[in-house]
C-alpha cells in the first residue's frame, strides 16, 4: 500500500541515503567493474546520490565528488537533461520501473550512443520511495552509429504508449523505417525476443499494472491491454506469470 505524500521522509544527504538502503554501497562498488554501463543512483530531487567512474567520466569528470549532488541538467545537453528528468519524476510519483528503455545516452568522450536504460524505484524501510536507481548498457561499439536507426526508438515510445491498439511487426517495423527482416534481427539483438514477444510482453506487463492497481474487471483489462479474446489474454497471462489474471490480482492484494 503507498504510504501518504505526508508521510514521505524528507530527502537526506548522500551518506544518509546510502545507509539507509541495505546493500546500496556495495551494490555502487560492485558496479566499478562494469565499464560498459552507466550505473546511478539519485534522490527525490534527482540529484546524484552514487555513481560508477564510468559515468563519471562519460560527462566530462575526472572523480565522482564533481558529479555527486548534481541534477542532470547540469551535466547534460537539454535534450537528454529533460527526457531523463522526466523520467526520473515518474519513477518517483508512481513507484513504477521504467525497464529496458532504447534511448540515446552518452559514451566515454561524450559520444553519443544507444543504450537500453532500466530504472527502479529506491524505497526505504517504510515503503516511501526515496529515489531512483538505475543502469544504462551500451549497445553497440562508439562510432559505429548504422547498428541501430533513430526510428526504431520512437517506434519503441510508440508501442509503450499504444499497446492497446491493433499492433503487428510489420506495422512496427513500417513504423521504424526497417525491412520486417531487419526489424526483427534488432529486436532479437536488443531484446532478446521476437517482434511478437516484445509485444505481447509489453501488453502483459500493463495488464500486470492494471490488474495491481485498478478494481477494473479483467475483461476490461485484457482489452484495455490489447488482448481481444478473454481467453487468449489468461493464457498468456498464465504463461508469463504461472497464475490467471484473477490469482495474481488476489495475490498482489492479499
Amino acid at each position: 500500500m503507498r504510504r501518504p505524500p505526508s508521510s514521505v521522509p524528507p530527502a537526506a544527504p548522500a551518506a544518509r541515503l546510502l545507509e539507509s538502503i541495505p546493500g546500496l554501497a556495495l551494490m555502487a562498488e560492485l558496479f566499478e567493474h562494469v565499464p560498459d554501463a552507466a550505473f546511478f543512483v539519485k534522490d527525490r530531487e534527482g540529484r546524484y546520490v552514487a555513481v560508477n567512474q564510468s559515468l563519471v567520466e562519460r560527462v566530462g569528470f575526472r572523480e565522482r565528488k564533481a558529479l555527486l549532488g548534481r541534477h542532470v541538467r547540469e551535466v547534460f545537453p537539454a535534450e537528454l537533461a529533460e527526457r531523463y528528468a522526466a523520467q526520473d519524476a515518474v519513477v518517483v510519483r508512481t513507484g513504477r520501473p521504467v525497464r529496458d528503455r532504447l534511448e540515446l545516452h552518452w559514451y566515454p568522450r561524450r559520444q553519443k550512443g544507444w543504450c537500453l536504460t532500466t530504472k527502479l524505484p529506491l524505497r526505504h524501510a517504510t515503503g516511501a520511495v526515496v529515489g531512483v536507481i538505475g543502469i544504462s548498457r551500451d549497445l553497440r561499439a562508439p562510432g559505429d552509429s548504422s547498428v541501430i536507426p533513430a526510428g526504431l526508438a520512437t517506434t519503441l515510445e510508440f508501442l509503450e504508449t499504444s499497446f492497446g491498439e491493433p499492433i503487428s511487426p510489420s506495422m512496427l517495423a513500417q513504423r521504424a523505417g526497417l525491412s520486417p527482416v531487419r526489424f526483427a534481427r534488432l529486436i532479437k539483438r536488443i531484446f532478446r525476443l521476437t517482434p511478437s514477444q516484445l509485444i505481447t510482453q509489453t501488453r502483459l506487463a500493463a495488464a500486470s499494472r492494471l490488474l495491481e492497481e485498478t478494481a477494473q474487471p479483467v475483461a476490461e483489462i485484457a482489452h484495455a491491454s490489447g488482448f481481444y479474446d478473454h481467453s487468449a489474454f489468461t493464457r498468456a497471462f498464465r504463461s508469463a506469470t504461472g497464475l490467471t489474471p484473477t490469482a495474481y490480482r488476489e495475490a498482489k492484494r492479499g
